[in-house]
C-alpha cells in the first residue's frame, strides 16, 4: 500500500510519522523542495506524549516521482484544499481514495469537485500536534480520530484505513455521519482557535478567564444555534460543556490559528468562525461575537508588520 501525506504540518508529520510503523509505503509531498529535502535527511522526529522517537520518512516536491497511490491524506491549510488536491491528480486511479484530515468545513466538497465525491473520504481527530521546527512535532495530546463518507456508506476501504490507523496507534472508528461530525468539531475550534488567536493565550488559559470564557461561550452558542437550524446532529448533548472540557484536556496546547499568528502566517479563520458567519447571513439570524472575531483575526492577519513592539 502506497500512503501520500500532502502538507508536512504538524498533523502531516503526525499522521506519516505513526503510519511509517506500518509496512505501507509512506511519502510526504511538500511544495518547498528546502524542507522536503530536510525531511529526507533526519525524518519526522517526535516529542510528547507518545515519547520521543523518531520516524525515517521520504518526501518530494516532484509528483511524478510517486507514480500513484492507493491512499492519500490532504494536511494542508483549507485555503490550500484546492490547489493541494488538483496536484495529486495524477495519482489517482480508480482504487485511490483521498482522506481529509483538515480543521473547518467544505474541504470535502472542495476535493469532491476535483475528483469525484465517490473517492473522498471525511476525517475528524482529536490529536494534538504543534510544529516545533521542519520534520520536528510535539505530540500535545492523544485523541480519538473518526472517519466517514459523505453518502454514509462504509465500503471495505473505509475498514481498511481504520484497521491501519488503529495498528500504528492513531485510535480510529467510522461513522455514517460524518457531516454532524465535522460540524461538532468545528464548534469546538469556533469557541477555541481564534480566541486564543487574539489572546496569545493556550487552550487552557481561555477558561480560567471571565472575559474570555463569555466570549468562548458566546461564540459557541451562536454556531450551535446555526446547527440546529440546519439540522445537523452534533455528537455532544451539551456542546458548550464539551468545548470547556477540550479547553482543559489540551491546556497546554498551542491551537493551529495562534501558531499561524504567531508565525506571521495566514489563518484559517475563513473556514471556521467565517463558516459561522456566512451560514448566519444566508439563515439571517444574528452572530455578532462570530463576526468580531472574524474581523479581528483578519485584522491581525494584515497588520503583522504592523504591530507595536
Amino acid at each position: 500500500m502506497k500512503i501520500v501525506i500532502v502538507g508536512p504540518g504538524a498533523m502531516g508529520c503526525l499522521v506519516a510519522a505513526f503510519l511509517s510503523k506500518s509496512k505501507a509505503e509512506v511519502l510526504i509531498l511538500d511544495k518547498n523542495k528546502e524542507r522536503a529535502a530536510k525531511i529526507n535527511q533526519q525524518g519526522i522526529i517526535v516529542e510528547g506524549v507518545s515519547g520521543n522517537w523518531q520516524a525515517k520518512i521520504s518526501a518530494t516536491t516532484e509528483v511524478k516521482e510517486i507514480s500513484n497511490a492507493d491512499l492519500i491524506i490532504i494536511c494542508v491549510k483549507s485555503y490550500h484544499t484546492k490547489e493541494a488536491t488538483s496536484q495529486t491528480k495524477p495519482l489517482i486511479n480508480d482504487n485511490t481514495r483521498v482522506l481529509t484530515l483538515q480543521n473547518g468545513i467544505g474541504n470535502i466538497e472542495i476535493i469532491g469537485e476535483v475528483i469525484g465525491s465517490d473517492k473522498v473520504i471525511g476525517g475528524v481527530t482529536n490529536q494534538g500536534a504543534t510544529l516545533l521546527d521542519t520534520g520536528h512535532i510535539r505530540h500535545a495530546g492523544k485523541g480519538e480520530t473518526v472517519i466517514g463518507r459523505s453518502d454514509g456508506k462504509i465500503p471495505v476501504e473505509l475498514r481498511s484505513i481504520r484497521e491501519l490507523f488503529n495498528r500504528v496507534g492513531l485510535e480510529t472508528k467510522i461513522s455514517r455521519d460524518i457531516r454532524g461530525l465535522l460540524w461538532s468539531k468545528l464548534i469546538i475550534n469556533v469557541g477555541i482557535n481564534a480566541l486564543t488567536a487574539i489572546t496569545r493565550l493556550n487552550n487552557g488559559r481561555l477558561i480560567e478567564f471571565e472575559g474570555t470564557r463569555k466570549i468562548l461561550r458566546e461564540a459557541v452558542t451562536e454556531a450551535v444555534r446555526i446547527a440546529k437550524r440546519k439540522r445537523i446532529k452534533l455528537v455532544y448533548d451539551d456542546p458548550l460543556a464539551k468545548v470547556e472540557a477540550v479547553c482543559e484536556a489540551t491546556a497546554g496546547n498551542v491551537s493551529s490559528m495562534l501558531q499561524d499568528v504567531l508565525k506571521k502566517r495566514r489563518t484559517e479563520i475563513d473556514f471556521i468562525n467565517g463558516v459561522i458567519v456566512r451560514q448566519a447571513q444566508e439563515l439571517r439570524i444574528p452572530t455578532p461575537v462570530n463576526s468580531l472575531l472574524v474581523d479581528l483575526v483578519k485584522t491581525i492577519e494584515a497588520s503583522y508588520e504592523l504591530v507595536v513592539k
